[in-house]
This record gives structure tokens, sequence and C-alpha cells, in this order.
């Protein structure tokens, strides 16, 4: 996982809060009291997206569409917006990574949220099947309308938690450069108030008290896909939430941990999961030929392997 380095941290002002299933920190670069005012708010501004976005509340906005199939429902612009968002996601990475896997993350186990999940669950009541096909999806943007194919149920997981990062830095870069950390989905508005840039440690997924590398980062996104954190037993089989929706099964991979940073958060989420799906070397391939990303990939025999861009990140 990605994060602010302490000594950043310490030095600016912050705010720490639980939203989405994870730990939250904003950061602003700033003394002013609008500032101050601004970073206050940030925990409101989650609930709020919580309310719509989240697949753990049978009250959400999401949850009520995922109840309704084969006809419009009109919804928010936020819950819009997200699931354009996710279908970028989902043409971007060929279907790799799509947001109609609620199912299959259901079927393995992790069907509420993960600090209430048992470390051990019972096998699953019914067999694997792919996910539905995201391209049956309907959006009418002139009604704001979402409408779901038959069995189509969704799950806007890391997409959504990116999104609000984003969301959040660019509202409180209005006050001064920001970082936001949902849950190791970073978002930066701007270079720190001394033009330098933010450095963000990349966690060692074996040893997460210790760093493999250091990036220095102007603004952007920086995210993490791992299976070294959401992981627990199903019928004595090791599962964790990184589904591949081709088989509707935890990915098959030899990668412990995909690190990405890209212009903008979403992407760097939809490409660090869709790596690590691949696997490192079809993952690694994949991201080289992709403008914009550099990318630091752990192997589940703890090598690393970067991309060729990544150099310009390091910090030294």
């Amino acid at each position: 996982m990605a994060a602010a380095t302490e000594k950043q941290v310490l030095s600016m002002q912050q705010l720490e809060f639980r939203a989405m299933g994870s730990q939250m920190l904003a950061l602003i670069d700033s003394d002013h009291a609008d500032a101050r005012a601004a970073l206050g708010q940030v925990s409101q501004w989650f609930a709020a997206w919580e309310a719509r976005l989240s697949r753990f509340r049978d009250d959400s906005e999401l949850m009520l569409v995922n109840r309704v199939a084969g006809q419009p429902v009109a919804v928010s612009d936020t819950l819009f917006e997200v699931l354009r968002i996710a279908l970028d996601a989902a043409r971007d990475s060929q279907g790799l990574v799509t947001p109609t896997v609620l199912t299959a993350v259901e079927q393995v186990g992790y069907d509420r949220s993960f600090d209430t999940l048992p470390t051990s669950l019972s096998p699953a009541a019914a067999p694997a099947a792919a996910a539905p096909d995201w391209r049956a999806i309907r959006l009418d943007a002139q009604a704001q309308t979402i409408t779901l194919p038959s069995g189509a149920r969704l799950d806007l997981g890391g997409i959504a938690k990116g999104w609000a990062a984003e969301q959040a830095a660019r509202r409180l870069g209005e006050y001064g450069p920001a970082l936001v950390d949902a849950g190791g989905d970073i978002a930066i508005s701007d270079p720190r108030a001394d033009g330098e840039p933010w450095l963000i440690g990349v966690a060692d997924p074996f040893a997460p008290d210790r760093d493999l590398a250091a990036l220095d980062v102007i603004r952007g996104g920086v995210a993490t896909s791992g299976r070294d954190y959401r992981r627990w037993q199903q019928g004595g089989q090791w599962r964790h939430h990184i589904i591949d929706p081709r088989t509707g099964q935890p990915a098959a991979t030899d990668l412990m941990s995909v690190t990405v940073v890209a212009p903008s958060t979403a992407e760097a989420e939809m490409a660090a999961k869709a790596a690590l799906i691949l696997g490192s070397v079809d993952g690694l391939a994949w991201l080289e030929v992709r403008r914009g990303l550099a990318a630091l990939l752990v192997r589940e025999d703890g090598a690393t392997l970067a991309t060729r861009t990544l150099d310009d990140y390091l910090h030294r």
C-alpha cells in the first residue's frame, strides 16, 4: 500500500477518520483558517458519498439500483458519474476491471464490511461464474438513468474510493495544496506550498512497516492493489478480494501487490488491479505500453519489477 510519509503528515494540517471501510487521511499544506475549515468538512463529504455508493448499506443508492433490473432508474449526479468512470475503466482494461462482480465477491465470502468478516467461512453455496457483461449496462445521460441487465449487480469498490479521494483533494485544493489518502488510493491536487513534490512511501506487502520505495509525486493519483491485506479462508482455502471477472474467482496471480502512479486516482486504481489480475509477465507488459503510467510490482516470491517510467518518480 502507498501512503504519505510520516514526516509530511506531522508537518501540516491533517484529518484522520474512517469511511468506506478504510482508514482515511486528508492533508492540506496551508495554515490558513479557511483551509482548516475546509479540512474539517472532509469526513462529512465522505459520509455523503458513502450513502450513495456503498455496497455494505442496504439503504444506499447503489444497493437500491442493484435491486432493480431491466428498467431505467433515475440516480444522483454522484452515482451516475462514478458508474460512468467504472465503465470507462472496464473499457480501458478490456473488462478486467468491471463493476459487475458483486455476486462473485459475495460468493467467495466477502459479503460484509471487512472489519466484521470472519477469518474462516463455509464453502460457497453456488459455483463460480464469470461476471455479467458490463457492456449490457445502459446509461442515459439526458434522463440520468441507469439500466442494469438481468443478473448484474454493481460493486464500485476501489473506483468509488479513488473518485472520492479525487473529489476531496480537488475541493481542498481551492485552499492549498492537498493530499487525500482513501485507504491507499491517493489523490494529490498540486505540489506542496514550497513547490516540492509529495513523498509517497510504497509499503512492502510482506513487511508493511517497511517501505520498498519512496516516490516523488507532484499531482495526480497513486493506488495499490494487493492480496496481502483483505484475505480470509473459505472452506479451508485462502481467498482475497481481487476478483478475476473471467472466472468469478479470486485472481490466480503470481503478484502480491501492484502500485501505480497515474494522471488520476481512478486510472491508477484500474491499472493496478488489471496488472495484478494479469500476473507479473503480462501485467508488466500491459503497463509498459500505456502512456502516463509508472508502476512497482511485487511478486509472491518477494521479487520486485518496475516499469521503465518508475525511475522518473523515485525519490533520491
